[in-house]
């Protein structure tokens, strides 16, 4: 397996070849499409100042003054068309062809430097060619010479080459080794994020990841720690969920169980049969039903729990959850009408479509026959208004009192297939959404839900 620090050594190894080599090409293009051209006019120009001063001044010994400029840095190739004469560094490559001697001895200026061949690695700044060369006419004793040269790379530039590659090598292995450094320290803090990971996987909640640092490592160690203290707090909660509702399944288990060992009795009638297997249906109903609650009462009652607001048509939403219970209304014989104003509101759609479906289907659970339901929905100067009204059975002040209370259930004759959840999530919902509810209520004269949202700025 490849760890994370070979991956950053292979990296880092290959960013530095390919700079050097992306650099090298650069430096080449620049050295022929910039360098190239004022070098060469240059070095024309410090031939000709050598050509106009063996004219002008007429030295004794040419070859001495020839020798001499050889020994200061440049070489020297000076010819009349028959023979010629080196002086100073010695060229690897003495060919020059004699119809570039005769255009020289002829008058013109010979550019070999600007014209030697486009080659990588700036090669035509250190060929040491006699073609790469500076060529220009002089006359001397009455006699015509062409003089050929270009200064000395090796002997003017060797100690500056020595302390640029010894900068390189040294600049290279020290950015090496920093940046092998640095992977160690930056890997370090990761192996040991592995370490605590892999004790999380363990059911260690309480694993503390001890990283003191201000990069993203350090809010990586915090956003771990962060996450290891919400695992605890879901851990405590969910043990004691599994505490609290376990009795709650107790009583639909037995009852499922029993009439399972009823219909094996092959004496039974076809009638207590369907019975039977209709109670098992409820009971299993019910179960599906509280389970989904809890775990939506237990997701509410994270304290971390954001609400994802998003604009929407709550009158829609409103209409929708009338159309979807419908045929529970008619069967039921109610009548129900609403009014409601067109309202956009900012709140997480889903939770609150868990309220209206459960006012809504404890409006139709706890009517009379032929019993009305009204809703309604009202814009106020902060807030939003929601009522949900009918002219049902109602509940005492006692039982009004308990109504949030988890596993309450007002009615146990009506609530058979109920929770008692319904009303505890409605009220975390709605506090959620930093909103109030109020419930009124009496016997025979039906109950009154009043929601009040506030409307955000």
């Amino acid at each position: 397996m490849k760890t994370l620090y070979s991956k950053f050594v292979v990296t880092t190894m290959l960013v530095m070849i390919g700079s050097l080599c992306i650099g090298f090409l650069a430096t080449n293009t620049y050295y022929h499409q910039v360098v190239k051209e004022k070098n060469d006019a240059k070095n024309v120009s410090i031939a000709q100042d050598i050509a106009q001063y063996i004219e002008t001044a007429k030295p004794e010994d040419l070859d001495h003054y020839l020798m001499t400029l050889g020994k200061v840095g440049y070489q020297i190739y000076v010819t009349s068309g028959v023979e010629g004469q080196f002086f100073g560094g010695e060229y690897r490559d003495k060919t020059l062809s004699a119809s570039v001697v005769e255009r020289v001895l002829n008058g013109e200026v010979y550019h070999g430097m600007r014209d030697f061949p486009k080659e990588t690695f700036v090669t035509g700044f250190f060929a040491n060619e006699l073609i790469n060369t500076i060529g220009v006419p002089f006359t001397y004793e009455k006699r015509s010479y062409a003089l050929f040269i270009r200064p000395d790379i090796r002997l003017l530039f060797s100690e500056v080459h020595t302390i640029l590659a010894g900068l390189m090598l040294v600049m290279t292995v020290l950015s090496l080794f920093a940046m092998l450094m640095f992977a160690k320290a930056l890997i370090r803090p990761i192996t040991k994020l592995t370490a605590a990971t892999q004790q999380l996987a363990h059911e260690k909640f309480d694993t503390v990841l001890d990283i003191d640092r201000a990069d993203e490592i350090g809010q990586l160690a915090v956003s771990f720690n962060t996450m290891t203290e919400k695992l605890q707090e879901n851990d405590r909660v969910r043990k004691e969920f599994i505490s609290n509702v376990s009795h709650d399944f107790q009583s639909p288990l037995l009852n499922i169980q029993g009439y399972v060992d009823l219909l094996k009795n092959p004496l039974l009638t076809e009638q207590e049969r369907n019975e039977y297997a209709g109670i098992i249906e409820l009971e299993t109903k019910r179960l599906s039903t509280l389970t989904k609650q809890l775990l939506l009462l237990t997701s509410l009652d994270q304290s971390t729990r954001i609400v994802k607001r998003e604009r929407y048509s709550l009158d829609e939403q409103l209409k929708e959850t009338v159309r979807k219970y419908r045929w529970q209304i008619e069967e039921a014989q109610l009548q129900i009408s609403y009014k409601l104003e067109p309202i956009h509101y900012d709140g997480d759609a889903g939770l609150l479509q868990n309220v209206w479906d459960n006012l809504l289907t404890n409006a139709i659970k706890y009517n009379v026959n032929g019993g009305q339901i009204h809703l309604q929905l009202q814009k106020k100067p902060t807030s939003l208004e929601i009522i949900v009204e009918d002219n049902g059975i109602g509940m005492t002040a006692d039982q009004l009192a308990k109504v949030y209370d988890r596993f309450y259930r007002a009615d146990a004759s009506r609530t058979k297939q109920g929770t008692g959840l319904g009303l505890a999530i409605v009220k975390q919902i709605i506090e959620l959404h930093e909103g109030t509810i109020q419930m009124e209520s009496a016997i025979n004269a039906g109950t009154k839900v009043t929601i009040d949202l506030p409307i955000l700025l």
